[in-house]
């Protein structure tokens, strides 16, 4: 019940941040449309990795234990958002700022650097939040199987 509870939150989370992920990094690729693609692939890359991770996270949104199953999908998608985090950090390379410093952090407003950091922060948050999923899964499938495949031995069977 307990981890119904928490794979419920996470996924929620989840959800969330691949949203705040792809609004602030969708107005920079409509804001920046006149660049080449090969200049902004990074940008298309963490907008198909905040799409793909919604789109997951609102089909296992509620739980059921078959969304405990999919814990190699979730620890690809964490993979995915650890490397859209950092290609966007080696983008960043020191001109915002220090990586961690999110005193700047804002979803609106003309500051770049601040949009810019927000996406970096709900990136690697929603990475962590991929990895818990994952971790928590794997932990419930290898439950279910010892408990599933305990088999008594012949001398002691009820027959």
């Amino acid at each position: 019940m307990l981890i119904d509870v928490l794979s419920m939150i996470l996924r929620a989370a989840e959800l969330v941040f691949a949203a705040i992920v792809a609004g602030v990094n969708g107005q920079y690729l409509r804001m920046n449309s006149n660049a080449s693609d090969w200049d902004l692939a990074r940008f298309i890359y963490t907008e198909v990795v905040a799409g793909l991770a919604m789109l997951l996270a609102l089909i296992w949104l509620f739980p059921f234990s078959g969304s405990f199953v999919h814990w190699p999908v979730d620890l690809f998608i964490s993979i995915c958002w650890f490397a859209a985090f950092g290609v966007l950090v080696n983008y960043l390379d020191g001109s915002c700022g220090r990586v961690f410093s999110w005193i700047d952090v804002t979803l609106r407003g003309d500051n770049l650097c601040g949009r810019f950091k927000a996406v970096i922060a709900f990136s690697f948050l929603s990475a962590i939040c991929w990895l818990v999923s994952a971790i928590i899964g794997f932990m419930w499938v290898r439950d279910h199987e010892n408990r599933r495949y305990r088999r008594r031995t012949w001398h002691r069977s009820r027959v």
